[in-house]
């Protein structure tokens, strides 16, 4: 997950970025707040009533809201109501007020730039590769991450097609494979290589990226064979996927000497930090 700031209108409309799903939510109540014209508390306590409202009438739009971290003003980072593009229309359509027309048309470029990605798909891989070039990531590292997208997105089509419908089921199964081929969970290789929102595969070094691709690669073959269907099937081809990898890693240990799982990363050093201020002062 990535968070972000959209603006509307020099409005800021906090966002984050699902890199697993390739889908952007929106803040529920920033939108609110446009829309009534009132601060983040008076929003909040609209929000909960038109929510309310919007449960007792059955409507579709409280079932697709989630709720995630998002920074707030004080800088901490609490549990908020967040809505997709297309979730956050049918919101806006329940909220009489002025800005609700400009507030759509927001929503449907937004929706319009991730459409235009979906019919030409290169759009969506210049930038992501030119994301990853910011990083400080080769050439052919950047083509590692991307065949083990391909190897990732194989896999949770697989899932989806088999019963497999909730987000946290998908965390639960990709966090099976990763404990079992790297001997941490996605939390703790998170902490160990000093990230908080960062994605970590855009922090895994060549190998980490080709073991991760290993294991779900044979996660997902191994539920092909079996036809894994729904989160206890998948549970056993998950581990058995990932034992897989782990065998080779501990096999590629072996031999050549070096760690798999590593600390390291592609966070901004001091060093870079201060020569990026220095090329935007010039």
């Amino acid at each position: 997950m990535k968070n972000d700031i959209k603006l509307f209108e020099q409005t800021k409309i906090r966002s984050i970025y699902d890199e697993e799903k390739d889908i952007w939510y929106f803040s529920v109540v920033d939108v609110i707040s446009i829309l009534i014209e009132k601060d983040y508390k008076t929003s909040q306590s609209y929000w909960n009533k038109l929510a309310e409202r919007l449960r007792k009438e059955g409507s579709q739009s409280m079932t697709n809201c989630h709720k995630l971290k998002l920074e707030a003003a004080d800088g901490k980072k609490y549990l908020t109501t967040v809505a997709t593009a297309e979730t956050m229309l049918r919101i806006v359509q329940s909220v009489p007020s002025p800005k609700a027309e400009p507030i759509k048309q927001w929503l449907a470029r937004v929706g319009y730039e991730r459409m235009k990605e979906t019919a030409d798909p290169s759009l969506s891989i210049d930038r992501a590769r030119e994301n990853w070039q910011k990083l400080g990531h080769s050439d052919k590292w950047i083509q590692q991450r991307m065949m083990g997208q391909e190897t990732r997105n194989k896999l949770t089509d697989y899932w989806k097609e088999h019963e497999i419908t909730k987000d946290e089921e998908y965390a639960v199964l990709t966090n099976i494979i990763h404990q079992e081929w790297a001997g941490l969970s996605v939390k703790d290789h998170k902490q160990l290589k000093g990230l908080k929102s960062q994605n970590l595969r855009d922090h895994m070094s060549e190998a980490e990226l080709i073991f991760t691709a290993l294991a779900e690669l044979s996660t997902r073959q191994v539920a092909e064979s079996q036809n894994a269907t729904g989160m206890k099937e998948n549970k056993k081809a998950a581990k058995i996927g990932g034992n897989i990898s782990k065998r080779a890693k501990e096999d590629f240990e072996e031999r050549t000497g070096q760690k798999v799982v590593t600390d390291e990363n592609y966070l901004p050093t001091v060093k870079k930090q201060k020569k990026l201020k220095e090329s935007k002062s010039e």
